[in-house]
């Protein structure tokens, strides 16, 4: 082993917590890693960059654990720079701008700020880091309202393939900030602290979920595609539908206003069907995210595989994507399938598409669906069957998020980065010319 050493908390194969060290919240992007560096701070994820180059393995970064496909947070026989636990958080009151290191969860983060009366975007799990989900993107139910996470991000710092810790931001390696709002996690460098506006947050919000008979799908999905895109922008909606056998379809979200107001509002949706149950509570804004984001435990590790694939949908579905759709939930074979849904328009959608790397602006909404199982016996059904709808949807849909990937995507670039992919590659070439941060969809370099 050459100069250089690693520094942190190094944990080997077959040292004490290296079986836990290796569990990821899916199952299915398991591996094996040589060593796991948890990082204390930058100098720890500079010495680790610098040996795996000296030694000659792959790496990756590690924040959440919340990798949704193979080989992109953990490596065999690699070093994982897993930076979990760096998770201070300062908050500039006066100047609303929260500076925060890249290990912590996004429920706690939000949670915390929203206890000092503060909003911040987070997306459908409490267990996702902060340093993956920035990003790709990250958006939620509060997303219309005040912007993506990574619309929020003013600068940060990162560890480069050298292993130099350097700054972007407004004034310096602006190139690189734009590329960091929504360039994917690990191309360029490896982030260990992000600076953030955060909103000021209201008294109280209001929140609602309504669950509905499941044969209903149709007739809810329909009453909801024609209203959650063009709803108040104070109101954001996530559709969940789940396979036949689990029986539930569920509308859920949040409301910038009042209880009154949102039942107004929500009429179009609770006149659909006949719900079997329907809540509608204006909370103080710290309940308010409670309710929608409940705690998980910690590091969230799910019992199941699960595979996901993504898209974004520019148009109201037809009959046509909307009986694909069921199909798919009838027939699944796993533990568990869905479909999930969520509104766009608002804040997400005065941003241009190219003013930062995020190019999806323009879409009613955005769509995933994933298949699950326990049982090894029924992977390639599974893994088959979320291929066949991404194949089936392809006239209704278009691109795909990167902060969901899916490895069946081959023009990946395009998918995940419309007409910014190009510029990307660029800002690539300037901070990682050598291509050393690569991984399956990757930025390639383009001198």
């Amino acid at each position: 082993m050459g100069s250089i050493q690693l520094t942190g908390l190094v944990i080997f194969k077959g040292d004490p917590g290296y079986e836990e060290a290796i569990k990821n919240w899916n199952p299915y992007v398991d591996v094996s890693p040589l060593v796991f560096v948890f990082a204390q701070n930058s100098q720890d994820v500079s010495n680790a960059i610098k040996w795996a180059r000296e030694n000659e393995v792959p790496m990756r970064v590690r924040s959440g654990r919340h990798a949704l496909d193979k080989n992109l947070s953990v490596v065999k026989g690699g070093v994982v720079i897993d930076v979990s636990e760096m998770q201070k958080v300062s908050l500039d009151r006066k100047n609303a701008i929260a500076t925060v290191q890249t290990g912590i969860h996004v429920g706690p983060l939000v949670k915390g700020l929203a206890r000092e009366g503060f909003m911040a975007p987070f997306g459908d799990s409490p267990t996702v880091g902060i340093g993956g989900i920035t990003m790709g993107g990250g958006f939620g139910v509060l997303s219309r309202s005040i912007g993506l996470v990574s619309d929020n991000l003013i600068g940060l710092k990162m560890v480069d393939a050298k292993g130099k810790i350097i700054q972007a931001n407004q004034s310096s390696n602006e190139d690189l900030l734009w590329a960091s709002k929504g360039g994917g996690g690990g191309n360029f460098g490896y982030n260990t602290e992000y600076t953030f506006k955060v909103h000021q947050a209201p008294k109280t919000a209001t929140v609602f979920n309504i669950i509905w008979p499941w044969e209903q799908l149709e007739t809810v999905f329909r009453a909801w595609q024609q209203w959650a895109p063009f709803v108040d922008e104070r109101l954001g909606c996530l559709l969940e539908i789940y396979s036949k056998v689990n029986g539930l379809c569920h509308a859920e979200g949040i409301f910038l206003g009042s209880e009154s107001e949102l039942t107004r509002l929500l009429k179009p949706l609770l006149n659909a069907g006949t719900p079997k149950e329907t809540t509608i509570e204006t909370l103080a804004y710290p309940d308010a995210i409670d309710f929608l984001d409940p705690d998980e435990p910690i590091p969230g590790r799910s019992d199941q595989s699960v595979k996901f694939s993504s898209a974004w949908v520019l148009d109201l579905w037809s009959k046509e994507p909307i009986s694909i759709m069921k199909q798919f939930l009838e027939e699944a074979t796993g533990t568990e399938a869905n479909f999930f849904f969520i509104n766009w328009g608002g804040a997400l959608s005065r941003v241009p598409s190219n003013e930062t790397a995020f190019f999806w602006r323009d879409p009613l909404f955005y769509t995933e669906w994933t298949a699950s199982w326990e049982n090894r016996s029924q992977k390639d059904a599974n893994l088959a069957s979320v291929e066949k709808v991404r194949q089936q949807l392809k006239p209704y849909v278009t691109g795909s998020y990167v902060n969901v990937p899916d490895q069946n995507i081959k023009k990946y670039g395009k998918a995940y980065y419309g007409s910014n992919y190009e510029r990307l590659r660029k800002i690539k070439a300037k901070y990682d010319p050598e291509n050393v941060f690569r991984f399956p969809q990757s930025i390639r370099p383009k001198f």
